[in-house]
């Protein structure tokens, strides 16, 4: 009896690589179950001469209702840590492990849920694409997710933070750390903020 292998986003790269032929392939992706509730499929977006890539999570509330990588409070963040390194937003390039937004409902907001082994990996190839098009000098890698997905293995992200680590995704140094969104920051404001708008009982 033949196995069923497992669908991926690999059986919906298309034959040419550019960037902007793996953009419109990945509008249609089904390769995980987390298109069915997403609005949009996220690409990474940046010059296709970037030297650096940012490799976020997820797409968040905001980057789902736009279709863009960054868009929301973290691109804020990324946005301000890039300005302290007095690097413009526009020669760098921002993806995500994972192309569609994982969330659960809490009322009407949806609140990020963290993707699954089974998700992010089903989404690597995406990322594996856009990095063989742009071969960058250097990844970074923003959370655990984004380090689990480009290293290939579960990374310790607060013992790993700042250091140069290799990658069987590519043969180039990555360099994973932590923003504030990934220790919770945001979160954290986002449940003061829920807490104060909730009706008294």
């Amino acid at each position: 009896m033949a196995i069923k292998l497992q669908k991926s986003a690999a059986d919906f790269l298309p034959p040419r690589r550019t960037l902007k032929a793996l953009r419109e392939a990945a509008r249609s992706c089904n390769g995980c179950d987390l298109y069915k509730n997403a609005t949009q499929t996220v690409f990474g977006e940046g010059p296709r001469t970037a030297s650096v890539v940012f490799v976020g999570e997820q797409p968040g509330d905001q980057e789902d209702r736009q279709g863009r990588p960054f868009a929301g409070p973290a691109g804020r963040l990324l946005d301000k840590a890039l300005a302290d390194a007095q690097i413009p937003r526009g020669q760098v390039y921002v993806t995500n492990a994972v192309k569609h937004f994982k969330f659960i409902w809490r009322g009407k907001r949806r609140l990020h849920q963290k993707p699954s082994i089974r998700q992010v990996t089903a989404c690597r190839p995406w990322l594996e694409a856009e990095i063989e098009v742009l071969r960058p000098k250097l990844l970074v890698c923003m959370g655990a997710t984004a380090a689990q997905s480009v290293i290939g293995k579960a990374v310790p992200i607060t013992q790993s933070r700042g250091k140069f680590l290799r990658s069987d995704l590519v043969r180039l140094p990555s360099l994973p750390f932590i923003l504030p969104l990934y220790t919770g920051i945001l979160r954290k404001r986002s449940r003061k903020k829920n807490a104060v708008a909730s009706p008294k009982r």
